[in-house]
């Protein structure tokens, strides 16, 4: 992750980035961040942690076309806009309880009158351990099987770039784990910006971390955690990360 330079040439990666400029988000008079900039490179796994009503949610939701800036804007790292090529998880699950397991991996497909790819579909499910349960609605499944059926339905959109809001935050500490090493394989070929406020979850799934502080909100120096996805609880490069972090966030609530 590194700031944007407009002169500089897109990264090669085929997977692209996020560029974010000068994005500003005011209510009346009241300033939530101002002037962002950052860009997240091509197949980074970035995560985002700040203290609640930072503006981390509307910062993601900026990004995803789900809400509009004062001021800024957002583009691939290849200059094409990133509308359509975003895949968006949030903090719930959002499966509709009507619909079984395969119908809700593929809504997307089937409300934009899509062909529905039951062969890729298949292979998510059964990637993600529920291969014998597509006809299930979602009300029989645990919790951790929903949050997979959902990683399914994220996955099954194809996109490069995924955008996750606390997606994790609702399972008990074992199915977290679990879900956490299943997401971190199947989205290693993606740009991801995932918001967590566990510090232990963004040194285990993320390349680089930053923080949202301040009012009107500023984002601190990225910190880079050495080793690869998922790193084990007792992993050194984790629980150095981890130690730099829980002294930003005292720092940056004096």
């Amino acid at each position: 992750m590194r700031p944007p330079a407009g002169a500089r040439q897109s990264s090669q990666n085929a997977t692209p980035g996020i560029r974010v400029e000068n994005l500003t988000l005011r209510f009346g008079e009241h300033t939530i961040f101002e002037n962002l900039n950052f860009e997240i490179g091509g197949g980074e796994f970035v995560v985002l942690l700040g203290s609640s009503g930072v503006g981390k949610s509307s910062l993601l939701k900026i990004i995803g076309g789900l809400a509009k800036a004062t001021a800024g804007k957002v583009t691939g790292t290849d200059g094409q806009p990133v509308a359509n090529r975003i895949a968006y998880m949030g903090q719930q699950d959002l499966l509709f309880p009507w619909l079984n397991v395969f119908e809700n991996v593929t809504l997307g497909a089937r409300l934009r009158h899509e062909k529905v790819d039951r062969d890729w579909a298949e292979h998510l499910l059964e990637r993600v351990g529920l291969g014998n349960r597509h006809k299930v609605l979602p009300s029989a499944l645990s919790g951790g099987m929903r949050q997979r059926a959902a990683i399914a339905r994220t996955l099954y959109e194809r996109r490069p770039i995924v955008l996750m809001d606390e997606p994790f935050s609702a399972l008990d500490a074992i199915t977290r784990a679990m879900v956490q090493d299943l997401a971190a394989e199947m989205l290693a070929d993606r740009t991801v910006l995932l918001i967590t406020h566990d510090p232990m979850e963004a040194c285990r799934l993320g390349h680089h971390l930053i923080v949202l502080s301040g009012h009107p909100a500023r984002l601190g120096t990225p910190i880079t955690v050495a080793g690869k996805p998922p790193r084990s609880p007792d992993d050194p490069d984790l629980q150095k990360s981890q130690g730099e972090l829980l002294r930003l966030f005292v720092e940056n609530a004096r």
